[in-house]
């Protein structure tokens, strides 16, 4: 993932500080009911450089998610987004997991780069369709519009999320900056509208692009996609921040937090999840299962 990506040597030179919650997502929070539920994952599994760190040593790649799986209780599903998957595939997957995995499927760019969110019902049909099949598997689906898709953009966005049936639960993700050019960092006039059709914002988290670190919530749920930068240890201090952040969340209703890990080189990307779950741990006394993670056959962390 490049979205955001800075040179090393800048990076010790960027405020990662999370910004204070607007008293809109004090608000959202009140309406939950806390005791948060935790998914947490990668946004891929097929890493073969994975194989004795992730996966145990000699695990064969039809074998990846198996072992993923029982890892994770969740995935960042950024597969559809290149190709829309076969049903039958989707049931294969699905009958690999416990029933308290979540898949959570990005849409595909034929409706959102492509079509730009326009003229696509029969895409969204052919997708929703598809992506149902994980029936109680399925978590949130997010929605990522073209970043050119800005301001003039709105009414584009409120109609095609407007005509996503409620049952499916949706986050949308924006990269236009225009979005968060508004006093306070996010454009209230969309906030309003995801806060009424109870849809959830992603909060990205990039070294570039820290615009996108918004903290507007929109529901009691949140959905964190972290772009670390190879363990740098720019990486755990910016953990230690969402770490203090979610827990001051959960104290004040968050009921589900989705907290996908992304690298420039996703070679990393457990390491820094096994830190964030155990940090989680040892601060709030959550019972959230940590990756196992091998070198060369043997365990360490």
């Amino acid at each position: 993932m490049d979205f955001g990506k800075l040179p090393e040597k800048e990076l010790d030179h960027v405020d990662f500080t999370l910004p204070a919650d607007p008293h809109v997502t004090k608000q959202a929070l009140a309406k939950g009911k806390g005791k948060t539920k935790f998914y947490i994952g990668c946004a891929k599994w097929g890493r073969k450089d994975w194989v004795g760190k992730l996966y145990p040593k000699g695990t064969k790649e039809k074998d990846f998610f198996k072992v993923y799986a029982e890892q994770f209780n969740s995935i960042e599903f950024n597969g559809f987004y290149y190709q829309l998957h076969s049903a039958a595939q989707v049931q294969k997957w699905k009958s690999i997991v416990t029933k308290d995995f979540k898949f959570c499927p990005k849409f595909t760019e034929s409706i959102t780069h492509f079509k730009r969110l326009k003229d696509a019902r029969a895409e969204v049909d052919a997708y929703l369709s598809v992506v149902s099949e994980f029936k109680e598997n399925l978590g949130p689906i997010f929605l990522m519009p073209h970043p050119q898709m800005g301001l003039k953009q709105l009414p584009v966005i409120e109609e095609f999320i407007t005509d996503i049936p409620q049952d499916v639960e949706l986050f949308l993700e924006l990269r236009s900056p225009d979005w968060y050019s508004a006093k306070g960092g996010y454009n209230m006039d969309l906030y309003h509208f995801l806060e009424k059709e109870k849809r959830g914002t992603v909060i990205t988290d990039a070294a570039g692009r820290r615009d996108c670190v918004h903290m507007h919530l929109s529901t009691p749920e949140t959905f964190i996609r972290f772009v670390g930068n190879g363990l740098h240890p720019t990486d755990y201090a910016r953990i230690d921040e969402w770490v203090k952040r979610i827990g001051k969340w959960m104290k004040e209703g968050l009921e589900t937090c989705y907290f996908f890990m992304h690298q420039h080189d996703e070679l990393h990307s457990p390491e820094l999840i096994k830190y964030f779950i155990q940090e989680m741990n040892k601060h709030y006394h959550t019972d959230i299962k940590a990756p196992v993670i091998y070198n060369d056959g043997g365990l360490f962390g």
